[in-house]
């Protein structure tokens, strides 16, 4: 007798269900789901770092320079996601609003590995609440704090990764190959920049119009958050 699949069993009905192999099947579909959102890439270079991502804009009607897909938590500090932007608008307010009271409490700038692990405790939370669903979206938050430039990884599980350079979203495998090839410690912003660029039009193909880019990037001399314009990204 063959067995019966998971999802015939009712084993992804509910968050807090495992499945005979121990696996969470609403998490692992939520992990899918930011598989199909639009592509993100950060990365981290000698003289600071990198967000560039695809908006997405597939209606000629959307205002497209007043459409977001890299956020500013703090001055330092800069964030892109790719899943259900509703849900990561959700955990970005969430996060400002984390860091101003942490300026307020003790006088300082939030390093970002504690926006980071805050971001990820709300995530994990989700995981194991009756009622509740997994926040359908990645988030790659990055910044420059006493130690440097950071750049994390976060996913629906609750879970979190430091990364040099990484992509989320449509195409993560082939833009993580031309990384893999190409990324060097040593790349500065502007060469990041056009790398990722670079990628992305090998991945989009005739798609590609930068009208439908978002670029920004935070340099270790001001540790400001700065989004580029249009006119600046037609140069690259």
């Amino acid at each position: 007798m063959q067995p019966m699949p998971h999802q015939l069993m009712g084993y992804d009905r509910t968050i807090t269900m495992f499945s005979p192999d121990g696996r969470l099947l609403q998490v692992e579909y939520a992990k899918k789901t930011v598989k199909q959102g639009s592509a993100a890439i950060a990365m981290v270079c000698k003289d600071g770092i990198v967000f560039v991502t695809d908006k997405r804009i597939l209606d000629p009607l959307i205002v497209t320079k007043d459409v977001e897909k890299i956020w500013q938590i703090d001055k330092h500090v800069g964030v892109t996601a790719s899943g259900i932007i509703s849900d990561a608008r959700v955990l970005i307010e969430r996060s400002q609003v984390t860091a101003q009271q942490h300026t307020v409490t003790y006088d300082a700038p939030i390093d970002v590995l504690t926006i980071t692990k805050d971001i990820c405790d709300l995530k994990q939370l989700t995981t194991q609440s009756g009622g509740l669903r997994p926040f359908g979206v990645s988030l790659l938050v990055g910044g420059i704090d006493e130690d440097g430039s950071k750049l994390y990884l976060t996913d629906p599980t609750g879970i979190y990764f430091p990364y040099k350079a990484v992509a989320i979203g449509e195409s993560d495998t082939e833009i993580m190959e031309i990384l893999h090839k190409k990324y060097k410690p040593t790349i500065s912003i502007n060469d990041a920049l056009k790398l990722a660029l670079d990628a992305l039009k090998q991945v989009l193909g005739s798609n590609f119009n930068i009208e439908r880019i978002d670029a920004a990037y935070i340099n270790d001399t001001s540790k400001t958050f700065k989004r580029m314009k249009k006119e600046e990204l037609e140069k690259m």
